[in-house]
């Protein structure tokens, strides 16, 4: 009889090595932000190549060379040879959505359905650079402020830890009768040498707690509510947002986006959430009929009635987008300004509360050294 013949069952390939330095180098090269700078440099760049009569697939390929971001380049790549197979190319760019954003892909994608990308690269390269002008100045009127009070922060705290308590020495060795203010300074010192760490942890951990408060639905609201409610950041909050909602709006309509569409692409790009719910609430009224006057009519706190009135006749008119493009340009100047004196409206009340600091200081240490002089 013959011995029945055992086959092995077929073995699985073993799984192919993995590069993992080829990944490592794939997650560096993919940007996770795109900044708003190269954002205007690839809308001017790629407008100008158009109008030039350059096809977009080597526009594409142009500007994927001249960029200096690994990531940058790869996704414009991406997006050259995703034209180049016949694709939109707001189809390529949904891709990104986090990267570029809704407002970016909306009005490319209008633009080529309108056949007028060349006029739409233009509308987004003013949006941009308006945006970028208004971050810009926002940033350079706060840096003053920010080193100063940095510096007063770290110059007093090393006072308290490491002047103030040889001084202190010295008035405990001679016994002296110390005034009320050097008692008060020596308190000072020694609790922030006693507990100081235990307050940065403290202060640290009360960050980490707003912060994620902050982060939930309620708790943003809550703070951005706060925001608008303070008498200076909140003026200039409201400025900012009422800019950005006429500047977007402005392009959005030159594009021939629908209403609706256009207040709900505006709401999310919006940075105040109380700006943004208002929007949002305003667009359910426009789907029923109501005009935009009447829909924003009931946030007056955040739309000032100049601004509902320049919407009103705009709508009256037909000539809606033109009319926000000039509230848009009227605000971003007063924006503008208003970053521009900032810092010389800051500086007298810094130098205020560093004077009153110092001066107080001063007294402290002075007075026992005056009454021990006359003692002697």
């Amino acid at each position: 009889m013959a011995e029945p013949v055992i086959t092995k069952a077929p073995q699985p390939a073993p799984p192919p090595a993995q590069n993992f330095g080829g990944k490592i180098s794939g997650w560096i090269e993919k940007p996770r932000k795109i900044s708003l700078t190269q954002k205007i440099f690839f809308v001017q760049q790629l407008g100008v190549m158009i109008k030039s009569g350059i096809s977009l697939a080597v526009a594409l390929k142009t500007l994927a060379e001249q960029t200096t971001s690994k990531g940058f380049a790869k996704i414009l790549k991406n997006l050259e040879q995703s034209v180049e197979k016949g694709n939109l190319l707001s189809k390529g760019l949904k891709d990104y959505e986090k990267l570029f954003g809704e407002l970016f892909i909306s009005m490319i994608e209008a633009g080529e359905t309108s056949g007028r990308l060349e006029d739409v690269l233009k509308q987004l390269f003013v949006q941009m650079k308006k945006d970028h002008e208004i971050i810009a100045k926002v940033r350079g009127a706060m840096i003053y402020p920010a080193i100063v009070v940095t510096m007063m922060l770290v110059i007093g705290s090393l006072m308290m830890v490491y002047v103030v308590p040889t001084i202190a020495g010295v008035f405990t060795e001679l016994n002296a009768d110390l005034p009320l203010a050097t008692r008060i300074l020596i308190w000072v010192s020694n609790f922030s040498v006693s507990y100081g760490i235990y307050v940065v942890v403290g202060i640290i951990a009360l960050v980490i707690i707003l912060n994620r408060l902050v982060a939930t639905k309620r708790g943003k609201e809550i703070f951005h509510q706060l925001i608008l409610s303070t008498p200076v950041a909140g003026k200039i909050v409201k400025k900012i947002n009422i800019a950005r909602f006429s500047r977007s709006m402005s392009s959005l309509l030159k594009t021939d986006i629908p209403i609706v569409s256009s207040f709900e692409i505006t709401g999310k790009i919006l940075s105040n959430v109380i700006y943004r719910n208002a929007l949002l609430e305003a667009r359910e009224k426009i789907k029923k009929g109501v005009n935009i006057q009447q829909s924003l009519a009931p946030y007056r706190k955040l739309f000032p009635p100049v601004v509902l009135q320049m919407i009103a006749v705009g709508e009256e008119t037909g000539a809606l987008d033109d009319i926000l493009e000039e509230s848009a340009i009227f605000y971003e100047e007063d924006v503008s300004q208003t970053m521009e004196n900032l810092p010389s409206l800051i500086e007298p009340i810094l130098m205020v509360v560093l004077g009153i600091g110092v001066g107080g200081m001063a007294v402290a240490v002075i007075m026992p050294l005056y009454s021990l002089s006359e003692t002697i």
